[in-house]
């Protein structure tokens, strides 16, 4: 396949980058790719995990304290739908290492501040999804009853509909930033084209992305279920596996290759 031209217009670039069929089992090979990733940085792995525990700790003392109980709920059940934004360094060791290269923290550094125009577009797109899904868990308390102890089943209508409407906000998001800033971070692409490439392909692979979803729900219910400790390892792996997820699921050649050790200074 031929190397794409540097110089080409993004006027001439593909509108959406195509993506390959994935097999069930697909989720699974990322998380295994990705404890080898930790494995062979561990060092640098685990200081940035820290830094994303401290810091997702830091958001939910501040909800708790300043939101409300229907607020903070949104929020907890939407973080790790942003996490790919957050966790860019991850995916800066994930790359590093595939091209044979020990990696080095300051490079990941480096590369998020060279990536920040595109990934603010991102967190912008995302932050308005979540900002109004935080609205729509709050407008759901109308559907609470008023007795002082409801039962079970006078809580239903309540729990259903939220249940629901969480279920949309959370596809949409998780559409969006399955595969975007990875490939934002790889290719000299927008947020724009991103976020659509990531949308469609999570569309053509329902079954094994709807596995890697349930995979990341469960892993924020055990976050939280250990105080955020287990958000350690599990911020990790799953920053790590959603680099392999975009290199196995995107083909975003038509891109120019980042390289920002020929972009910047050392």
């Amino acid at each position: 396949m031929n190397s794409p031209d540097p110089l080409k217009s993004s006027a001439d670039m593909p509108f959406v980058a195509p993506c390959r069929t994935l097999d069930m089992v697909a989720p699974l090979r990322w998380l295994r790719l990705a404890w080898v990733d930790i494995t062979r940085a561990p060092l640098i792995s685990l200081t940035y995990g820290l830094a994303l525990t401290l810091l997702s700790l830091l958001i939910a003392i501040f909800t708790w304290r300043y939101g409300t109980m229907a607020l903070y709920l949104g929020l907890a059940s939407g973080f790790l739908f942003i996490g790919p934004v957050l966790a860019v360094g991850l995916y800066s060791v994930s790359s590093q290492l595939d091209e044979g290269r020990s990696p080095v923290l300051g490079y990941c550094i480096r590369e998020g501040k060279y990536h920040l125009r595109e990934l603010l577009v991102l967190g912008i797109i995302l932050l308005v999804v979540l900002l109004v899904w935080a609205r729509a868990a709050t407008i759901m308390s109308v559907f609470l009853p008023m007795q002082a102890k409801p039962s079970m089943i006078e809580l239903l209508p309540y729990l259903g509909i939220g249940s629901a409407v969480g279920a949309v906000f959370a596809g949409v998001v998780f559409a969006a930033s399955a595969f975007s800033v990875p490939m934002i971070m790889d290719r000299k692409a927008d947020a724009i084209t991103a976020v659509i490439t990531s949308i469609n392909a999570v569309l053509r692979n329902k079954k094994p992305m709807l596995l890697w979803a349930t995979i990341i729900v469960l892993s924020v219910i055990l976050g939280f279920a250990t105080a955020l400790l287990g958000f350690l390892i599990l911020l990790l792996v799953l920053g790590h596996a959603t680099w392999h997820a975009y290199r196995e699921t995107i083909d975003a050649s038509a891109w120019p290759k980042n390289n920002l050790s020929e972009e910047t200074p050392d």
